[in-house]
């Protein structure tokens, strides 16, 4: 067994205005540091319309292929936007994240870590927005119900932005557990603890500005990794942002590279107890370079090294 590095080169093609954070040196940055490590390299394949149904309207696809621009970009709002190859991209991110469940299931790797591009924890059934435009993570857990029969599926998500858009595509359906630290009050303004779900399968962990280490991690042994336990998941899914970390402009959480080792080994142990080791990890945010590229190297190297 082994870890799988699911990736493809057309999302480099997804383009921003100059000085967005969301910009294609994010993944260069992220290959760049896991270049050289012993992964199983597959190519993302683009999700089809059929696997997106699952989680957005086909009149949602429809309008977001139809407002493709020919040339430059074009804004959905300020913070996010499409250029000439933004849809494939998207598509990328999410066939990728679908790539890595039938991976892990079939036993043809122990994990996966999808380094892709644009995110897609924000994008909502029928709204694109922070960054994002395809609910990735989600579309990969419902083909993990729909194809693979499995009952319970866990979507772990750590960026420091709560995921509202997989929150809004998955709280309606007990079979998946969606579990989220992130800070607060921040950007998208929604992940209160009061938010639960259809059936409690819905836990939000909101941590103050300069949380920290001991904070973070007192929250994840106290709340959330006993809730993922709880649920036994057969498969486990990480929505995957370094933007927790003290270096990122974005947010003031203010971990480092072993808080991002710690929590990887202990959801790798949740997923040795209830899952078989199966994991799939799909990369969210995180902007700045340098932060990014350790972090995700961190994280990267406890899976390698527990998929072993």
């Amino acid at each position: 067994m082994t870890t799988a590095l699911i990736t493809h080169p057309d999302c480099m093609d997804h383009h921003v205005p100059e000085g967005h954070p969301e910009h294609p040196a994010r993944l260069s940055a992220v290959l760049h540091a896991l270049d050289g490590k012993t992964l199983l390299h597959q190519e993302a394949p683009l999700a089809s319309d059929a696997q997106l149904r699952r989680v957005h309207p086909q009149t949602y696809i429809d309008m977001l292929e139809a407002a493709i621009p020919v040339s430059g970009s074009a804004a959905i709002d300020g913070d996010t936007w499409l250029s000439p190859g933004s849809m494939r991209a998207a598509r990328r991110c999410a066939g990728g994240a679908i790539q890595g469940v039938d991976m892990v299931m079939e036993g043809t790797a122990r994990n996966a870590f999808v380094a892709t591009r644009p995110p897609g924890h924000h994008a909502e059934r029928t709204q694109a927005m922070g960054f994002c435009l395809l609910g990735s993570i989600a579309a990969a857990a419902k083909h993990a119900l729909d194809h693979h029969g499995l009952s319970r599926v866990a979507i772990v998500d750590f960026d420091v932005h709560h995921g509202n858009g997989t929150q809004d595509l998955v709280q309606d359906d007990a079979r998946i557990a969606y579990l989220s630290s992130h800070q607060m009050p921040l950007f998208p303004g929604t992940g209160h603890p009061s938010e639960t779900g259809v059936a409690g399968n819905v836990l939000n962990i909101a941590l103050p500005a300069g949380t920290g280490s001991a904070g973070f991690r007192a929250a994840m042994t106290d709340s959330l990794l006993p809730a993922a336990d709880a649920f036994a998941p057969e498969l486990l899914l990480i929505s995957a942002g370094f933007d927790a970390h003290a270096a990122d402009p974005l947010a003031n959480i203010a971990l480092d590279e072993g808080d991002f080792a710690w929590i990887t080994e202990r959801l790798c142990d949740l997923a040795d107890t209830h899952c078989a080791g199966r994991i799939v990890s799909c990369l969210e945010g995180g902007y700045d370079l340098h932060a990014l590229a350790a972090s995700a190297a961190a994280h990267v190297d406890v899976l390698i090294a527990r998929g072993a």
